[in-house]
């Protein structure tokens, strides 16, 4: 049995080291460094605090190399050196361990969303985390650290990989907001009795938090496993100073925190941000003089685990049906029994006075349009959001609404409180949209936000509707929204997009909107190569008004590509005036709806260039043109 197995395995309690990004700060290395190539670099001052570590009490070391997967080196043009990286960091830790101190190799999360919240694979990312193992397994550490994760669904795939490559202990640990949750929402009694079921050696909490915040959450982990534990808090909450966010938690309280984690049920017990190796000497005195007998540092017997009877691996959520998408909205309804369908784009206003806005969904709703779309713009400081326009609609119209709501520039934390709080509000249909960049101003690269993209907020809805959280936790009652999403069959990367479109549909999409067709050859290809299965599609209709339109459409528009033939006409029209070239830019789209009745159940009309007679115009065209198709068959 290997001595760290042996401390797994035994009563002790033993000291984990505390921070090394702290210390590496502090000696004038900053935040634009990429601390774990530091190994390579700076070697002998990565060896030199891990010493420190040791000379100042550590029974375990962790390795430099909380981000040297190769997601995280890449943003460093490193990631060919991950192996490297991990080989050399474990070599130097077990140097400055010597025969003291026990070397686990420290992983964390890539820095990505993984399925089914953002795009890369759960086979991907053990992949990455495979290529990160295989370094560490060649440098000789004694075992394993996954730390401050909070997607279980990521923990999963780091664990694999080191399952499918070693036999080595594995310590887990989460990290936790105030409360006791991850990011995501799982409470940390979950998260014990999952990491219980997939056998994880040591469980725990590591960060995020301040020593009161781990306690209150390592208590309630204590009532529902019987694995060892391990709590690595913060040296509390940073303070901002100047350019420098300072932990100001003392080593005299952290020590405190470490015995009265000791007594909750902590096998383990360490710092993370802003601990040094004063903390971990403060740690190492207090547990020492704990009035226990001692095994290592003193024994542990854990009466609260001891009676657990049983230990469940799964959340204690169970996910619930969703409401039928026919009971979800009238919306909802027409899709579900196959009724065509008209939708029309609304802007939200400028300003805060919502009056116009109210005036043209009425004008709407009397013209027989089934529902309008409240377009989200990303520009124009002075224009409302889409969300809270559609709100207003809501309550003051009886037009049915479909809220436009990108994942751009919005966390998504963000996101599932903006749609908690629009269900609440009575709104029933979504249409999910990863969002562009924006590009406004002189500065050519304007940064943007993209937590998770539109696949992953189809997801995020698809469990809300089902009654859960992305953490697994109840939201009762269930949300009851429609989804729709995007597709363009117009895109540089078809493949990707069909790609892009079935894992849409897979993730529970309800409905999709096509963008703007002036080919219809193009859409009828999409659909054909996607296959099965299948959702209601929503042809994008944009009744061209002028030759300048048609040309702004082809050449300024991402997406959307105007044939040739189509210039043409519209060009032929126009020298016949303004009144031809849109009756012709009428006639084009119609022509393009007729191709595609076949294989499409309504359409989303674009009027925001056009006008709102325009609009009205081609909706009600394009409902006469399907009853006429209906009367005939």
């Amino acid at each position: 049995m290997s001595e760290l197995r042996r401390m797994i395995e035994g009563g002790g309690v033993y000291i984990v080291d505390g921070a090394m990004g702290t210390l590496l700060y502090e000696r004038g290395f900053f935040v634009n460094v990429c601390y774990d190539e530091l190994s390579l670099t700076q070697p002998e001052l990565v060896k030199g605090i891990h010493r420190e570590y040791v000379e100042a009490g550590a029974d375990i070391l962790e390795t430099n190399t909380f981000g040297a997967n190769p997601v995280k080196l890449s943003g460093f043009g490193l990631e060919e050196r991950t192996g490297e990286i991990n080989r050399v960091a474990a070599r130097l830790a077990k140097e400055a361990a010597s025969d003291r101190a026990r070397v686990v190799g420290a992983i964390g999360p890539l820095g990505i969303r993984i399925e089914p919240w953002g795009p890369t694979s759960r086979e991907a990312a053990r992949g990455y985390f495979g290529r990160q193992v295989a370094g560490l397994l060649e440098g000789g550490v004694d075992g394993f650290i996954l730390e401050t994760f909070s997607d279980l669904s990521e923990l999963q795939q780091a664990l694999d990989a080191i399952r499918s490559a070693s036999d080595l202990p594995v310590f887990a640990q989460v990290t936790i907001e105030e409360g006791g949750h991850t990011s995501h929402g799982t409470e940390v009694e979950v998260v014990a009795r999952t990491l219980d079921g997939w056998n994880v050696d040591v469980i725990g909490l590591n960060c995020s938090v301040g020593p009161a915040e781990i306690l209150d959450a390592l208590e309630r982990m204590a009532q529902v496993t019987r694995r060892p534990l391990i709590a690595q808090p913060n040296a509390g909450l940073p303070h901002p100073v100047g350019d420098r966010k300072i932990y100001l938690a003392s080593a005299g309280y952290m020590a405190r925190y470490a015995c009265r984690m000791v007594e909750a049920g902590a096998r383990f017990v360490g710092g993370c941000c802003g601990t040094t190796p004063e903390h971990t000497r403060a740690i190492r005195l207090a547990i020492s003089e704990m009035n226990e007998p001692r095994t290592g540092l003193a024994s542990f017997r854990n009466p609260v685990a001891d009676s657990v009877s049983s230990i469940e691996g799964t959340p204690p959520h169970a996910e619930v049906t969703s409401a039928p998408l026919a009971s979800r909205s009238d919306f909802g309804a027409k899709l579900a029994t196959g009724e065509f369908v008209t939708t029309l784009d609304l802007l939200p206003p400028q300003g805060w006075n919502p009056e116009a806005l109210l005036t043209d969904a009425r004008r709407v709703s009397e013209a027989g349009v089934d529902a309008v779309t409240v377009v989200e713009t990303g520009t124009g400081l002075r224009r409302m959001g889409a969300l809270p326009a559609g709100i207003l609609l809501s309550r003051d119209t009886d037009v049915e609404v479909i809220v436009q709501y990108a994942c751009r520039d919005r966390s998504m934390h963000r996101m599932i409180s903006d749609l908690l709080g629009a269900a609440a509000a009575g709104i029933r249909n979504v249409l999910v949209m990863s969002g562009d960049l924006t590009r406004t101003g002189p500065y050519p690269d304007p940064t943007a936000v993209f937590d998770i993209d539109a696949i992953g907020l189809t997801n995020v809805l698809h469990h809300l509707n089902h009654g859960a959280d992305p953490g697994g936790q109840a939201v009762d009652p269930p949300t009851r929204f429609v989804v729709g999403v995007a597709l363009n069959q117009e895109a540089e990367d078809l493949e990707r997009e069909r790609s892009r479109y079935r894992w849409k549909i897979q993730a529970g999409a309800d409905f999709a909107i096509t963008r703007p067709v002036f080919d219809p050859l193009a859409l009828t290809s999409f659909l054909e190569k996607v296959g099965e299965p299948r959702i209601p599609v929503l042809v994008g209709l944009w009744p061209l008004s002028s030759l300048r339109d048609a040309e702004f459409l082809h050449q300024e528009v991402p997406g959307v590509r105007v044939p040739p033939e189509v210039l043409e006409r519209m060009a032929e029209a126009e020298k016949q005036g303004p009144a031809a070239a849109r009756a012709e830019g009428v006639r084009i789209i119609m022509e393009v709806l007729d191709a595609l009745l076949p294989v499409v159940q309504g359409v989303h009309i674009t009027s925001t260039r056009g006008g709102m007679e325009l609009g009205l115009e081609v909706a009600a065209e394009a409902t006469r043109r399907k009853k006429e198709v209906h009367h005939v068959g």
